[in-house]
C-alpha cells in the first residue's frame, strides 16, 4: 500500500467555545532575554491563538518557548533568551481555548495507524522485546515518500563510524537521496574521517575491531589534518577521501551540523563551541524537517527533540505530521525521550548498525 499522509482537521472554530473566547492577553517585554510573568509557554502541538478576533497557527512552534505577535499579525516562536524589548508576547496558562489560547492534540487522523476510533495513534512505549518488522516496514514506505515530497533529518552519535557496515549504507542512504540534513557531534565526524583515511576509529580497525600500534593518535591526528586544511571539505579533498558519510555529505551538498561538548578533542573546525549557537543551528535544520531519525546519541536525541513539534506546516499551508524516531540499544534512553515529553516518537530499540542495514536493503539502495 502507497504510504499517505494523515489528514490534518483543524478545530472547529464555529463552535460556541471558539465564538465567544476572548483575544489572548498580550504584554510588551521590557527586558532582552526576559518574558513577562505569565508567559504562555509553548509545546510540540499546534497551538492557536485568537488575536484581533482571529483564531492564528503559530506555524513554526518548539517547546518551552514564547510567541510573540509581529506588526503583521503573524505569529513567531521565540526562545525566551532571544527576545526583544518592545516584542509583544502572549500570556496565558490554559490551554483550552478560554484565555484565547487553544493547543490542539487531536488534528490527525492517520490512514497508516488508525484506531477504532480513528483518531491518530502515535507509538508509545517500547522495549527489547518488541516486535519491530512492522515499524521498519512502515519506515521504509516514509522515507520512500519523503524522497520525493520531504525533508530527512537526521541525528547520529559516534556509533555509525565504528562500523564498517553502518559507514557504507549510511554512505549509500546520503547518495541515493533519503538524507537532506545531519545533525550530529565532533566525534562521529572525527571518527569517520578517521576511518576514511585510516581505516580505523579510535584507533581500531573498522571491519576486524583490532587495535592498531599507536592507534590511540589516530584521531587526534586526523583533528589536526583536519584544522590545518580550515575545513573538512577542504580536507576531504586535499586527502583525496572517496568514502564515508562525511565525504557523501559534502559530495551531495547536504547540510551538516556539529555541536560541541566539554570532552570534544580538538575540536575539527565546524563543530560549534557556543551550545545556543548550535541550538540555533540545529533549529535550522529542524524547520526544515518533515521527519527526524535520531540514532545512537542520548545527548543529541534529547535536544533536537527538545526543539521537534509534532507537525510541519508545507508552503502552500498544508499542516502535515512531522515524523520523530528514535533509535537506541538502550532502552533508558528512548524513555528518557518520551519523558521530556515527546509523546510523538515512534522508538526502536536496536543497535543502529543493524538498524540501517535493514532500512537501507528495504529501500534498495545497500552496498554491493
Amino acid at each position: 500500500m502507497a504510504f499517505e499522509l494523515p489528514v490534518y482537521h483543524e478545530p472547529d472554530f464555529g463552535a460556541s467555545m471558539f465564538r465567544n473566547a476572548p483575544d489572548a492577553q498580550l504584554a510588551e517585554v521590557e527586558m532582552d532575554g526576559v518574558a513577562p510573568e505569565g508567559f504562555h509557554s509553548t509545546s510540540m502541538y499546534p497551538e492557536y491563538f485568537r488575536i484581533g478576533g482571529e483564531w492564528v497557527l503559530a506555524k513554526e512552534s518548539r517547546m518551552d518557548s514564547s510567541v510573540v505577535v509581529n506588526d503583521d499579525g503573524t505569529l513567531s516562536v521565540v526562545e525566551n533568551r532571544n527576545l526583544k524589548k518592545g516584542q509583544t508576547i502572549v500570556l496565558g496558562r490554559s490551554e483550552d481555548g478560554h484565555e484565547g489560547v487553544y493547543v490542539h492534540t487531536t488534528g490527525f487522523t492517520d490512514p497508516n495507524e488508525a484506531g477504532d476510533d480513528g483518531q491518530f495513534v502515535f507509538r508509545q512505549g517500547r522495549s527489547r522485546e518488541t516486535s519491530y518488522a512492522r515499524d521498519y516496514d512502515k519506515l521504509v514506505d516514509l522515507l520512500q515518500y519523503e524522497h520525493d515530497n520531504g525533508n530527512v533529518l537526521w541525528v547520529m552519535g559516534p556509533a555509525f563510524a565504528f562500523d564498517y557496515d553502518a559507514r557504507r549504507h549510511m554512505q549509500a542512504m546520503i547518495e541515493a537521496g533519503y538524507v537532506n540534513g545531519l545533525q550530529a557531534g565532533n566525534a562521529l565526524a572525527t571518527h569517520d574521517l578517521e576511518a576514511a583515511t585510516l581505516h580505523t576509529a579510535l584507533g581500531q580497525d573498522i571491519y576486524t575491531q583490532r587495535s592498531m600500534p599507536g592507534g590511540h593518535h589516530n584521531h587526534l591526528d586526523v583533528i589536526n589534518r583536519v584544522r590545518r586544511a580550515g575545513s573538512i571539505p577542504n580536507f576531504i579533498e586535499e586527502q583525496h577521501v572517496d568514502n564515508g558519510i562525511m565525504y557523501a555529505l559534502v559530495k551531495n551538498n547536504v547540510p551538516f551540523v556539529l555541536t560541541s561538548s566539554i570532552r570534544d578533542d580538538g575540536p575539527l573546525p565546524e563543530v560549534i563551541a557556543n551550545a545556543y549557537e548550535g541550538q540555533t543551528q540545529i533549529r535550522g535544520l529542524v524547520r526544515n524537517a518533515t521527519t527526524v531519525i535520531c540514532l545512537a546519541s542520548m545527548l543529541h536525541t534529547i535536544a533536537v527533540g527538545n526543539i521537534t513539534p509534532s507537525f510541519h506546516v508545507m508552503p502552500d499551508g498544508t499542516v502535515r505530521p512531522l515524523y520523530l524516531y528514535a533509535v537506541d540499544a538502550a532502552e533508558f534512553v528512548l524513555n528518557k525521550l518520551q519523558d521530556r515529553g515527546s509523546l510523538s516518537a515512534t522508538t526502536i530499540v536496536a543497535n543502529v548498525q543493524d538498524f540501517i542495514t535493514i532500512v537501507s536493503r528495504g529501500l534498495g539502495v545497500f552496498p554491493e
